[in-house]
């Protein structure tokens, strides 16, 4: 039996992907945005408390969370009581911070990772932890998805419709550092400064959709109807794979959603601004809004 827990969006689809192609006897700790992600795609499941779950398992599978202490505290927990313990790690950034609370590091018996950029991010982090490459579960169903969804609204190849991928960046720097701009920037730095220099792209700006992370709420960037006048929208119920295929330009700064982007074969930019540390995203391919301002005009693949 194997005990799966997870809280923050990023490791649920890896996890609940996991799950969902490999048989087993699971139980679950399930919290945050994690139980809409796991219901979603297993229906309905049983959750229970973390004594609970350790109690009736043998080992334990967990993802990594910056909104929550969950996953650190189950490797304690495994830790204590003998029974191996696994992390899947879902991003290619801030690897040594997943672990460490209040200064403390707490490091699982095996880390999983899902591609060759994490592998050897990894290993050159976590020297004495075993890393081992798993294929990413969830970019499996995300090229599955993606084949079956067809680009739709795109007619007009000479015009842009930009999707926008929020991150709730400021508020994670709160948690872990107890300043907001600990990177330099926040999310309505970065969204205002793409706004500002759109002009940039030397297109026309037929749709821009800016989609909210799961943390956040649509009402937290009203703020940029009254600043700009330009053709915003916000993200409705559509999935992230369907609003992906209705766009061909994807803005973020660094999300996983801008990776899955680039597997949709679309372009994708980074618009961390000046002052703002670089985009850690280790995938040929993102453009960088800073370069483009310095290499103007902007030229398309």
């Amino acid at each position: 039996m194997i005990a799966i827990i997870s809280h923050d969006a990023g490791g649920a689809e890896i996890l609940s992907s996991y799950v969902q192609q490999n048989g087993g006897d699971y139980v679950y700790v399930l919290d945050g945005p994690a139980q809409k992600i796991f219901r979603r795609k297993l229906g309905g499941l049983t959750d229970l408390s973390l004594d609970d779950a350790l109690t009736r398992s043998a080992s334990i599978l967990c993802g990594t969370s910056w909104q929550s202490d969950l996953e650190i505290e189950a490797i304690k927990q495994a830790r204590r009581l003998g029974k191996h313990s696994i992390a899947f790690l879902d991003h290619w950034v801030n690897y040594s911070e997943r672990f460490t609370r209040f200064g403390e590091t707490c490091l699982p018996d095996e880390i999983w990772v899902g591609d060759d950029y994490a592998l050897s991010l990894a290993s050159n982090v976590f020297k004495g932890t075993p890393i081992v490459k798993v294929d990413n579960p969830y970019f499996q169903d995300v090229k599955l998805e993606l084949s079956e969804i067809k680009n739709r609204s795109l007619n007009e190849t000479d015009a842009l419709f930009i999707l926008y991928i929020c991150e709730p960046i400021g508020e994670h720097a709160l948690l872990r550092y107890g300043d907001r701009r600990y990177w330099g920037y926040v999310e309505d730095d970065a969204l205002r400064y793409f706004l500002n220099n759109i002009a940039a792209l030397g297109k026309p700006i037929k749709r821009i959709v800016i989609r909210p992370h799961p943390s956040e709420t649509r009402e937290k960037y009203q703020w940029v109807c009254s600043e700009f006048s330009l053709p915003i929208e916000f993200s409705d119920a559509s999935t992230l794979f369907e609003e992906i295929a209705d766009s061909n330009f994807i803005v973020g700064c660094e999300s996983m959603a801008m990776v899955v982007g680039l597997m949709a074969g679309k372009t994708v930019m980074s618009c961390i601004p000046q002052g703002g540390k670089p985009c850690a995203l280790p995938h040929d391919g993102i453009m960088k809004l800073q370069d483009v301002l310095e290499l103007k005009p902007m030229v398309f693949a």
